[in-house]
C-alpha cells in the first residue's frame, strides 16, 4: 500500500563552515583484490544488475533489467527496470505500485530501504518502503527527486532537481529538508548518511569533472582518487559510506568514463587517508556502492560481454 505523503518544511540550507581539499598525507594502497572474495550477484532473469548497498547484517538492495536487450546502463522507462532485496539468500523484487521504473539504492539495520521510481511520464520520485507500505518523497517545487541514502535515526539523503534545473542534494530529517550544495559545484548529489550524520555523496566542478565529497559538523571535505581523470563518474556516480567513516566510489583513469568503456573505470576504498583501487577479476570495469561496517562491499562490474552485474567483495 502506498501511504499519503506527509507535508515536509523547507529547512535552512547548510551553513558552510569551511572547505577543505584533500590533499594532504593521502596514501595509494596496491590492490589486494587477489586476497577478497567477489560474489556475483544477479537476480533470476536479469541482463543488468546494480548492487547498490548493504545493511550491517548483510542485506543488499539493487536494481536489476530484465528485459530483452538494454544500452548500458539500462535505465529505460519500459516497466523492465526493479527494485530488489537479497536477504538469506532469497531475492524480493521491489516496484512501487504503477511506476514505469524502480530501483532500490539504500538500506538502514531496521529494514527501511529508499529509492528510485519514476511514473508514467517519466518524472522522478524518491520512496521509502518501511513496514510493507511507501512513501513518496518530492522535495518541495522540485522537478525531480530521487532518495539514495537512510540511517539508522530515518534520516534520508538524496538528490533533486531544482526549477532553474540544476540539481542539488538534500537531507530529509525530522520532516524537514536541507538543500546540500557544495560550493560553486554546478550540482550536488548526496548518496548516503552515516549513524552518525555524515553525508558522502559526490559534485560536479565549473570545468565538468566529478568530485567525490565528505560532509561532517558543516564542514565539506573533496576527495579524489590520487591521479584520476574523473572520481565519481556521471555514468556510474554511486558514493558509500559506513559507521566508521569509510567510503566507496569508483574513478576513471582515462576518458570515456562510461560503463561501455574498455578497463578505464575502477571502484576504490578510502580508508584512514589510504586509498585502495578494486577490480572485479577480468571485468571491463568495476564500481564500488556500498560498504558496511566489516568492510565488506557492494557494487557493480561489466563483463567481457558488455553485461553488468552486481557484485559482493568480503575479506
Amino acid at each position: 500500500m502506498q501511504r499519503q505523503q506527509r507535508l515536509y518544511s523547507l529547512a535552512l540550507s547548510f551553513v558552510l563552515l569551511a572547505v577543505f581539499a584533500l590533499t594532504q598525507n593521502l596514501r595509494v594502497k596496491a590492490s589486494d583484490d587477489e586476497h577478497a572474495t567477489f560474489t556475483t550477484i544477479d537476480p533470476p532473469g536479469a541482463i543488468y544488475t546494480e548492487a547498490t548497498y548493504m545493511s550491517p547484517s548483510g542485506e543488499i538492495v539493487g536494481r536489476y533489467y530484465d528485459g530483452s536487450v538494454c544500452t548500458l546502463p539500462c535505465v529505460a522507462d519500459d516497466g523492465h527496470n526493479h527494485g530488489f532485496l537479497l536477504s538469506g539468500g532469497e531475492f524480493t523484487t521491489i516496484d512501487f505500485p504503477g511506476a514505469v521504473f524502480a530501483g532500490a539504492v539504500g538500506i538502514n539495520p531496521q529494514g527501511d530501504i529508499v529509492g528510485r521510481y519514476d511514473a508514467a511520464g517519466g518524472r522522478q520520485h524518491g520512496y521509502l518502503l518501511s513496514g510493507g507500505e511507501f512513501t513518496t518523497i518530492d522535495f518541495p517545487g522540485a522537478l525531480l527527486t530521487t532518495a539514495f541514502g537512510i540511517n539508522p535515526r530515518g534520516d534520508i539523503v538524496g538528490q533533486y532537481r531544482s526549477a532553474d534545473a540544476k540539481l542539488h542534494g538534500y537531507l530529509l530529517s525530522g520532516g524537514e529538508f536541507t538543500t546540500i550544495d557544495f560550493p560553486a559545484a554546478t550540482g550536488t548529489a548526496a548518496w548516503k548518511v552515516n549513524p552518525a550524520g555524515d553525508i558522502a555523496g559526490r559534485y560536479t566542478s565549473t570545468d565538468g569533472k566529478s568530485h567525490v565529497f565528505f560532509l561532517s559538523n558543516g564542514e565539506f571535505t573533496s576527495i579524489d582518487f590520487p591521479g584520476a581523470f574523473d572520481t565519481a563518474p556521471a555514468a556510474i556516480p554511486f558514493v558509500g559510506i559506513n559507521a566508521p567513516g569509510d567510503i566507496v566510489s569508483s574513478y576513471c583513469d582515462g576518458a570515456p568514463c562510461t560503463p561501455a568503456s574498455n578497463g578505464k573505470v575502477h571502484g576504490f576504498l578510502l580508508t584512514e587517508g589510504e586509498f585502495t583501487s578494486i577490480d572485479f577479476p577480468g571485468a571491463f570495469l568495476t564500481a564500488a556502492s556500498g560498504i558496511n561496517n566489516r568492510g565488506d562491499i557492494v557494487g557493480v562490474y561489466v563483463d567481457t560481454n558488455r553485461q553488468g552485474h552486481g557484485f559482493l567483495r568480503t575479506r
